[in-house]
Parts: C-alpha cells; structure tokens; sequence
C-alpha cells in the first residue's frame, strides 16, 4: 500500500461505523461505555470530532447519548467522586464543552465546575506538578498530562480563566523536565518525587524505560492544550519548541520498515518487543494534528505519513464487522506489582479491537484527513 493510497479513503468514516455497529445497545461489545473514564470519554470525543468533520449527527448523538447518561440536572456526575483525586477521571470531561455550548445547558457548564474543582485543588508534588492519583503520591505519570492539562485549557478558554491556561502550561513543561531523557530526547513513563517507589530510580525517581504509549499520551496532550492557548501566551512558543524537538526524537526510533513504533520505544530487534497500535496512532494524531496547525516543519510529513501507512498496512484488516485494529496493549502502569521493567512492559496482554487503540486510530484519521484537506 504506498502512501498515497493510504490517506486518500475516508478511514475515519469506516472506523466510527464500525463502533457504532459494535455500540449496538447489547451490553456495548468491545466498547464499554458504562461507566465515567478515561478510555471512554476519548472515544466519545473521537466520535463527536468525526460526527462534526464528517457532518454526521449519528456520531455526535453517539456521544451526545452517553454523556447524557452520567450528567444529572444539576450537573452532578454519577460514579464520580472528586476526593478520589485522580487525573484519569478528567478525561471524559472534555466532552462537556462541546455539549455546552452546543446547547447551552447549565448542567454541562456545572460539571465541568465540578472538574475544575478537583484540579485546582489537587495534591501536587513540591513544583506543583499534579500527582497522577492521591492512590499515587508524588508521582507524575506521562499519561496524566493527557487526561487533565487539555480540558484545563479549554476551560480557561471557555470560562475566562487565563490562569488555568498558565496551570497547563506549567503541567506540560514541568513533566517534560523532569522525564526528558537528554540522551534520547524521550520521556520516561513516571517520576516519582519522593524517590520511594519500587520502580523508580533511588537518586533521580525516574522510572527505566520509554513506553510507547506514555510518550502519546504527552504528544497527544501538547497539540491539544495549544489549540487552546492565545497566540501571545508566554509559554506558547516553548512548549511548540518542545513538541518539535520531541517528534524530532520519535523520529529516530520510528522503525524503518514499517513506518511504526515499538511498545518500549528504544528497544527495537529485542525478544518479546512488538510494534504496537495505540502508541503509533496516538503519534500520527499529535504530528497529523502539529503540521496542519504548523506546530512542526513540513519535515515530518514523510515521518507522519509513514506511520499511518504502516498502521493501515500493518495492524488494520477488515471483514463484514468493520475495521479491525490489531496488537494494542491493554493496559501498562506503575506501582509495586508493575515495576515499569523491559520485561513488564513486553508481558502485558496484547488485544485487537479495544478502545484503548480504536479511539486514537479514529482520532489519528481524522487529523491525516484534515491535514490533506487543509494542503
């Protein structure tokens, strides 16, 4: 499949059918939506930015359906707890603008009061770095700046509150110190302030090694927190310098062959590694997302576009259920039985069709998309 045929199909289309074919009301397949998370709240987002690229109102009732579920008229939001404290629970807020001001009904703007709440009085480490959970103290994990530093930027935006702009760009520059590898230009998973967890190095708390999908996590978190920021923030030009100079790294571990990355990202050629789906899409969105809004040089176009030929080529097929996404982690973390080592990250299960990978797939489709409308 050269890379001409690999971008000229409307994928994003046959990608959000086929959640909808799998959604069908019968206990929700592959896709679990009953419940307020993370996984979930991107790939409602995923399906209101095809239903509005698209101009499909199937796709945006799709979220519109779901969130409906959680958000009561006074914008509470059931299975939510805001002591719970942790950075995983913001993500399907995200979805709450678009509902706000699609309709401008109070509730959606109460809920995302509510998760406005939890951030700006979130436990934080000695810089102000957010700890991913309170279950977790001290610790920065990449993933947590996806989760929270996006939604806390549209909020200022959407509600004038410049400062939690400032709060997000602070988040995005803190954590990017604190992992940035100075050899590699990557990020490692998680740093643990208090240097007391099993995982993390005793003199700089940083864990071992560069996982795929942390590091998307991050580039997914940058290009969407800068769509919200002025053009005059003073840490605007800073964190585009960053972003540029953290695909440039990417880059240099892309697998030549394929177009892909692997799931430890430095470790291509070693036994049990595998090039793995959510991580590469979640690249293809940020750097597909980077150059249409001229984050990046045009230089990364040949490295963007070689990655979603290789998704296409390499991890997709299809049938009479739809698209099928292969080879996505289920799920990595860091805590006392996930000590972050090479062969942690090499042992967890390898699944097709979870969301995990299908949301950012969907996602990365549509910037490729809009990137080659918008030349």
């Amino acid at each position: 499949m050269s890379i001409t045929e690999a971008t000229t199909g409307r994928w994003s289309r046959k990608i959000a059918d086929t959640i909808l074919g799998a959604c069908n009301g019968q206990g929700e397949n592959e896709y679990v939506l009953e419940r307020w998370a993370y996984v979930p709240g991107m790939l409602l987002m995923a399906m209101a930015r095809a239903g509005v690229q698209l101009a499909e109102p199937e796709y945006l009732s799709f979220m519109t359906r779901h969130m409906d579920s959680f958000i009561g008229e006074d914008g509470s939001i059931r299975s939510y707890t805001l002591e719970e404290y942790n950075l995983d629970q913001i993500n399907q807020g995200k979805n709450l603008f678009r509902l706000y001001q699609q309709t401008g009904e109070t509730r959606y703007a109460e809920a995302a009061h509510l998760l406005a709440a939890q951030l700006i009085g979130h436990p934080r480490t000695s810089e102000g770095g957010f700890w991913h959970k309170k279950v977790y103290p001290f610790q920065m994990w990449l993933d947590g700046l996806y989760m929270a530093s996006p939604f806390l930027a549209e909020y200022g935006k959407v509600f004038q509150r410049p400062e939690l702009i400032d709060e997000a760009a602070h988040q995005l520059l803190l954590v990017e110190r604190r992992t940035r590898d100075p050899r590699t230009g990557l990020l490692y998973h998680g740093w643990d302030e208090s240097r007391e967890q099993e995982w993390a190095d005793s003199s700089t708390g940083l864990s071992s090694h560069f996982w795929s999908r942390a590091m998307g996590w991050y580039a997914m978190a940058v290009v969407d927190c800068l769509e919200h920021f002025p053009v005059t923030h003073p840490q605007r030009g800073t964190i585009i310098g960053i972003f540029q100079r953290m695909c440039g790294a990417l880059a240099e571990v892309q697998d030549a062959k394929t177009g892909l990355w692997y799931q430890v990202l430095d470790q291509a050629g070693r036994k049990g590694n595998y090039l793995e789906a959510s991580g590469s899409c979640m690249f293809v969105y940020a750097m597909a997302k980077g150059l249409r809004l001229r984050y990046l040089e045009p230089s990364f176009k040949d490295v963007m576009l070689q990655g979603y030929e290789g998704i296409l080529a390499h991890l997709t097929s299809e049938d009479e259920q739809g698209v099928h996404l292969h080879k996505i982690c289920h799920g990595a973390g860091l805590s006392k039985d996930r000590n972050g080592s090479y062969d942690y990250y090499v042992s967890e299960a390898m699944v097709s069709d979870a969301a995990m990978g299908v949301a950012p797939f969907l996602l990365a489709s549509l910037e490729v998309e809009g990137y080659r409308d918008s030349l």
